[in-house]
């Protein structure tokens, strides 16, 4: 059957043809979500519900969320509210209360992300196992996609054997190996953030191009993206391990070498798939963080919502060490089904519909 992408652009989602082309990705999908769940049950995790509308959608700096406003029906207080970008501040409240190990299929919206590859409104596979490790987590996540997909798996071109180890990468070896030798931690000043001018010299040692006044972060992710994400989860899955400090994010710092932190990103059939941390339980620390994330949001994008300080509240409590862990599921859904689009794994199909 045709990929619903190749139908005329004017049928409607809800149109026979346009649903008998989706139906076998969707029943593969359906398929994808019991076996998901039959999965992580026999590990002994917990299937969780948390809310959708909250007072702070997520703390990335570079995510843009879809705004609401409560109205009681009766007297006065509206408040805003936001559609959250990721389940992973409520699950942790969860885990501080003592809930863990836990996973949810959760629905979630990133504003203005519309590909192939990304739909405004989505499904984010979160799970996350007290006491686990980056290491155990790296090999449950290898588990689990052996368990859900076919031994192999191929997207645009590009086609990966599960049945192959993963690969484990390093940032800091992938910028060497394909970047021609660039040393990534070093360009990192003594209060671990990035430094732009030793980077840009950097680059240019190693025979790069920097573009004039291009930042740290704004250089680290265009050479990560031109340089290095074309050569990762081709042939077999590639695990790309231990991130740069500035981009730790809410993951722990490693403690042989604080300036990476234990952070990780899995790539299979040259998709990126799932994005994963050793999680930071220093309230303090992860406090820092979010306020300086709240004013580079502010300064980069004029506009934003404040830290989640319950969230933080929480984190003071008390949260165990904890591995976690998210999954693009339509992504994943695309590699079960061999779709070329994310379109043909939505039971509406297009977005906006």
């Amino acid at each position: 059957m045709p990929d619903p992408a190749d139908l005329p652009s004017p049928l409607p989602s809800w149109h026979p043809a346009s649903l008998a082309a989706r139906l076998p990705a969707l029943r593969r999908r359906a398929r994808l979500t019991a076996e998901t769940r039959a999965f992580f049950t026999a590990r002994g995790y917990c299937e969780v519900e948390t809310p959708a509308l909250v007072p702070a959608p997520g703390m990335e700096v570079h995510l843009a969320a879809f705004r609401s406003e409560f109205r009681p029906m009766l007297g006065e207080g509206s408040f805003p509210l936001w559609l959250r970008t990721s389940p992973e501040l409520a699950i942790k409240r969860l885990l501080v209360a003592g809930a863990g190990p836990v996973f949810e299929i959760a629905r979630v919206w990133r504003n203005g992300e519309v590909s192939a590859r990304h739909s405004p409104e989505f499904t984010m596979l979160e799970w996350y196992r007290p006491g686990a490790g980056l290491e155990g987590l790296m090999e449950e996540t290898e588990a689990y996609l052996r368990a859900v997909l076919p031994p192999r798996v191929a997207h645009a071109g590009v086609e990966t054997d599960l049945t192959l180890p993963f690969e484990r990468l390093s940032l800091a070896e992938a910028f060497r190996r394909h970047c021609n030798g660039l040393d990534i931690l070093a360009t990192l000043g003594p209060d671990g953030e990035g430094d732009a001018a030793a980077l840009q010299a950097a680059a240019r040692a190693a025979g790069l191009s920097p573009r004039p006044g291009e930042g740290w972060e704004d250089l680290f992710f265009r050479l990560l993206l031109e340089r290095i994400e074309p050569h990762l989860g081709r042939g077999r899955a590639t695990f790309l391990t231990h991130w740069p400090a500035p981009q730790a994010a809410l993951a722990r710092r490693d403690p042989a070498d604080p300036r990476a932190a234990l952070r990780f990103e899995l790539f299979v059939a040259g998709l990126e798939l799932a994005n994963a941390f050793d999680e930071l339980t220093d309230a303090a620390e992860q406090a820092e963080r979010f306020a300086r994330d709240v004013a580079e949001r502010q300064r980069l994008y004029g506009e934003g919502w404040p830290v989640d300080q319950d969230f933080l509240d929480a984190l003071a409590q008390g949260m165990p060490p904890t591995a976690g862990i998210a999954l693009g599921f339509d992504r994943l859904a695309m590699l079960a089904a061999g779709a070329e689009s994310i379109t043909a794994t939505l039971w509406l199909g297009r977005w906006p519909y």
